[in-house]
């Protein structure tokens, strides 16, 4: 029978990783230079495992083949077929990321044989003056960009925005971008690592060799244009859905509560995939009377850092606030 899911941490190593992810989880780990969490993913090699319950043990890419549609949801499955549609990040920047592009899904498929990476950020905490690179400030060419790399100068045409607690950047594949020293980000994003690396500050590894640059692969990659905004401006609302990114491959909100709150799922047809991103609570799947009544279903504690995957044969979920709050994002296929 499916649950709410909870996995095994499944942390990376990076140079520019900082020591911020292990105890926001609540987890000890020997791991030093900690850049990524990878929360829900059934990327090939980094397979989410359940972490308790009946299902303990069994992976991520092994319960969508079992369980289809009852766990993704009928409509995702019929897209998707056996491939889990999005991956969960949690992202400590210690030192800036390099700078880098993702392929569209028709691009990705032609060179790649796979998906595009279209993802989101949402900004957990910023240390002061961080910053977050998102898109071009002024117009290049193709041409012109070979030449901005060619002269370490490709960082003078992007925009730089000053990063803060609760900020969201969508990323739609093609648009330049970069999470700097001091972010520490969520990030929902494409079942997808095909990153083309653009500049990367002429570091080493953590082999000591130079990491591998892909600026002619970009070159065809990138959205040349220049857009109004690039931060997606939102209200936060207390104890109410607020819808942060709703595209074809995602829809992401956010829920601030001080109370009980219940979500209606039957007619979402997907599973809804759940992180905590400050405080903690419960969170129970079924039907309850009222919003503060009691819900027929099962029962799964939630605290920061932590992130649950709820099947999509869940008619509804109702989140509780411990005494200091919850604050979560969900995301699903619309």
């Amino acid at each position: 029978m499916l649950y709410p899911l909870k996995f095994k941490p499944n942390l990376k190593q990076f140079i520019w990783g900082g020591e911020k992810i292990a105890p926001y989880k609540g987890i000890t780990s020997n791991q030093d230079h900690i850049g990524e969490s990878w929360e829900v993913s059934a990327y090939k090699g980094l397979e989410s495992v359940v972490a308790s319950g009946t299902l303990e043990g069994k992976t991520l890419p092994e319960l969508v083949r079992e369980y289809k549609g009852a766990l993704v949801g009928e409509h995702v499955y019929e897209r998707f077929s056996d491939e889990f549609p999005i991956l969960i990040k949690f992202i400590d920047a210690l030192n800036d990321l390099s700078i880098q592009v993702h392929p569209n899904d028709a691009l990705a498929e032609k060179r790649h044989s796979c998906r595009g990476k279209t993802e989101m950020w949402y900004v957990v905490d910023a240390e002061p003056g961080a910053k977050i690179l998102s898109g071009l400030s002024k117009e290049i060419t193709p041409e012109e960009y070979e030449t901005l790399v060619k002269e370490d100068r490709i960082v003078d045409v992007l925009s730089s925005h000053e990063a803060h607690k609760g900020d969201v950047f969508f990323l739609p594949a093609g648009r330049i971008h970069a999470i700097c020293k001091g972010c520490f980000v969520a990030e929902i994003q494409e079942t997808s690592d095909i990153t083309y690396r653009i500049y990367d500050y002429g570091r080493l590894g953590l082999d000591g060799k130079p990491r591998e640059l892909h600026t002619e692969e970009a070159k065809e990659a990138i959205d040349y244009k220049v857009y109004p905004s690039y931060r997606t401006e939102y209200i936060d609302k207390k104890n109410a859905e607020v819808v942060l990114a709703e595209c074809e491959y995602f829809t992401t909100s956010l829920y601030t509560l001080d109370r009980p709150y219940f979500k209606d799922l039957k007619d979402i047809d997907s599973f809804i995939a759940v992180i905590c991103v400050e405080g903690d609570g419960t969170l129970e799947t079924g039907i309850p009377t009222a919003a503060d009544g009691p819900t027929k279903g099962h029962l799964t504690e939630i605290r920061q850092g932590d992130s649950v995957l709820i099947p999509a044969t869940a008619l509804g979920v109702k989140f509780k606030p411990g005494e200091n709050g919850l604050k979560l994002i969900t995301s699903y296929i619309g």
